[in-house]
């Protein structure tokens, strides 16, 4: 199987426009028009007047979570306080050489360094009480952020983050991959499934200079909507393009018309 390119700064550009005026139209849908608020650092692309903020995730078949380089994990004490998680984070970081050159001229040789951690990533992450307290961590800022929003066409489909935790921690299993060539290493990323199907991935980055020797989260749209959907109920439509799941319709019984 040819390996996937990565994307190129164009497209990331795009893709973050496209964010920020997503986020914008569901302001508008949520008719909190000029009182809209928001702190994208934070994963909080939008803030209701009551406070309430929303993580809105849009794209065609992928969502990048996370994208983190060593500082991150040497710094951030949330990270820090999971039971040795940041320490993997930086092995997986450290299995390869801070030149990229060097690397290039020997790839093989920096995977192989490479499964060791990310056994030991795939490990800790299937304790479920700290898969939950990484999903929370990277989706939601630590509950910072109270709601997960998913645009789908032209509908935004609204889940409450202690529901979307809840489901994805229950229900996700999480493996090594393993090599589909010869070509390819085993355990080379930590997968997160739900019914045989790959929902996310943990990987390392290493496609650049610019972006080199960092660790990327994403997720699949179309999987985990439909998973959310599947586990959270009831729902309800507060408007034509607004459907609430879950805790989401009594935290914002008030958009109902």
């Amino acid at each position: 199987m040819p390996k996937k390119k990565a994307m190129t700064s164009e497209k990331a550009s795009f893709v973050k426009r496209k964010g920020h005026a997503d986020a914008r139209e569901f302001a508008e849908v949520l008719g909190i028009g000029k009182e809209f608020k928001s702190n994208p650092t934070a994963k909080k692309d939008v803030i209701d007047s009551e406070g309430y903020s929303y993580s809105v995730k849009s794209g065609e078949k992928k969502w990048q979570i996370f994208l983190y380089g060593k500082s991150r994990f040497l710094e951030n004490f949330t990270f820090k306080s999971m039971d040795g998680l940041s320490e993997i984070f930086l092995e997986c970081i450290e299995s390869f050489p801070e030149s990229r050159k060097e690397y290039l001229n020997d790839k093989r040789k920096y995977k192989e360094k490479l499964k060791e951690p990310m056994r030991k990533l795939c490990q800790k992450l299937q304790d479920k009480k700290l898969l939950a307290g990484f999903i929370d961590k990277s989706m939601f800022n630590s509950g910072e952020v109270d709601f997960l929003v998913i645009k789908e066409k032209e509908q935004f489909h609204v889940f409450w983050g202690r529901d979307v935790v809840k489901v994805l921690t229950e229900n996700l299993r999480v493996e090594n991959s393993k090599a589909r060539s010869s070509l390819q290493l085993d355990d080379q990323k930590v997968v997160f499934k739900f019914s045989g199907k790959t929902l996310g991935e943990i990987e390392m980055r290493n496609d650049s200079d610019i972006h080199y020797r960092e660790v990327k989260f994403w997720m699949g749209k179309n999987q985990t909507l439909d998973l959310l959907k599947s586990k959270i109920f009831p729902s309800e439509r507060a408007s034509e393009r607004l459907i609430l799941y879950g805790t989401a319709i009594k935290k914002l019984r008030k958009y109902f018309k």
